[in-house]
């Protein structure tokens, strides 16, 4: 079973099950849900809205007889954290609760990864009981926020009517106070992080028994927003650059336990050699659909390791390839298109280009699979209508 199917990162992980003939059936939060499209999905189940995970998944392991879960969203794995690793004869393919406790928590990763000798950017955390003003003269500028657990803060946010940012900068101490300020009311606030030159750079490993059964990295071409956020664009990296750093990674994720896979970010800053690390993403994350479509099948890897007991080494090259997430692309252009910005023009025609690219494909879009864009364009127009009304 594959929880969470409603996004490209679910879509991926049943396509690459379902291409090494693992029967799965999906399971999303409405009808609507994607991965549910998918002619490699046997079925879709559309899961309660208002109970917890144990409540319902142990009649659904038994109904459908499944082996194995995959789940997707951090919410998610923080409940299934709760349950035993074997649940109903199902085996539970999701981060045990100490290591993962770890790496949702920036602070502790930060501390970890410092620990272990990799770089880190400075950073403070504010509390209610700060002098705010006192702080910010000694920060070096630009500085970047995010909250330190992001799972924690969204019920004191939804409570408090704020929105979550993932990200937010400031360039000034009167930028960066006006934003701490909005959080007074809550008693809680994001971490603040001096800003780290360089290009996105994520490391991708499998981790199984203290060792990377299979690694894969990626760097960064395109964001939405453009200053820095979600990957849009992005291309593979041959394992034979940044090997050392990769082998870093795989060391931290030993420290802190790891089990399964594991995305380690870093900003690498060419003009100085220095890897920056951003964070860890604990689960299967945002740019898996470029990992699978070079051949770097990190689901079927681990139910391959996991559930078939096989232990054979996974080949370890992949093929060089970019992947596109279209709709965040499409709105990174318009953003730019509305700023001031002397690179709107250039903006423009790569936007355009990229579709001529036979070497780029997307996160959401597969000719031998097309049911998960149809379906994608019709929650488009549905939301679309929902506005309009």
């Amino acid at each position: 079973m594959v929880l969470g199917v409603d996004t490209p990162i679910g879509l991926t992980v049943v396509r690459e099950l379902g291409q090494h003939g693992v029967p799965v059936v999906a399971i999303g939060r409405t009808k609507g849900a994607i991965g549910g499209a998918s002619r490699f999905a046997q079925t879709l189940l559309v899961r309660p809205s208002d109970r917890p995970i144990a409540d319902w998944l142990p009649e659904i392991i038994r109904d459908t007889g499944a082996s194995a879960l995959f789940a997707i969203s951090e919410g998610d794995l923080l409940e299934l954290a709760e349950l035993p690793p074997v649940v109903a004869g199902c085996q539970i393919m999701t981060p045990r609760k100490k290591p993962l406790g770890i790496v949702l928590d920036k602070s502790q990763t930060l501390a970890a990864a410092d620990d272990a000798g990799l770089l880190v950017p400075d950073s403070w955390q504010p509390f209610a009981t700060d002098d705010l003003e006192a702080h910010l003269a000694a920060l070096r500028y630009p500085v970047v926020l995010k909250w330190s657990d992001p799972p924690s803060v969204m019920t004191a946010l939804q409570s408090a009517g704020l929105d979550f940012e993932k990200v937010a900068y400031a360039d000034t101490p009167g930028a960066l106070l006006t934003i701490l300020r909005r959080y007074n009311a809550l008693g809680q606030y994001p971490l603040v992080q001096t800003y780290c030159p360089g290009q996105g750079l994520g490391q991708m490993l499998l981790m199984h028994r203290g060792k990377a059964a299979l690694r894969f990295q990626h760097q960064r071409l395109r964001e939405y927003p453009a200053s820095g956020g979600v990957s849009t664009y992005c291309e593979s990296v041959p394992l034979t650059q940044h090997a050392g750093q990769m082998e870093k990674s795989e060391q931290l994720l030993r420290a802190i336990g790891w089990e399964g896979p594991a995305m380690v970010e870093y900003r690498y800053d060419k003009a100085t050699g220095n890897y920056w690390l951003m964070e860890v993403n604990g689960r299967f994350w945002g740019s898996l659909p470029l990992a699978s479509q070079c051949g770097a099948h990190f689901a079927w890897e681990q139910y391959r390791i996991a559930v078939l007991g096989e232990t054979k080494a996974a080949a370890t090259g992949y093929r060089q390839r970019r992947a596109r997430y279209l709709i965040p692309d499409t709105r990174r252009l318009v953003e730019l298109w509305r700023s001031p910005s002397l690179g709107r023009a250039d903006a423009l025609v790569d936007y355009f280009a990229d579709f001529f690219d036979s070497a780029t494909g997307y996160y959401v879009w597969w000719s031998r699979d097309p049911g998960p864009l149809w379906q994608d364009m019709k929650n488009v127009f549905r939301r679309l209508l929902r506005l309009e009304s």
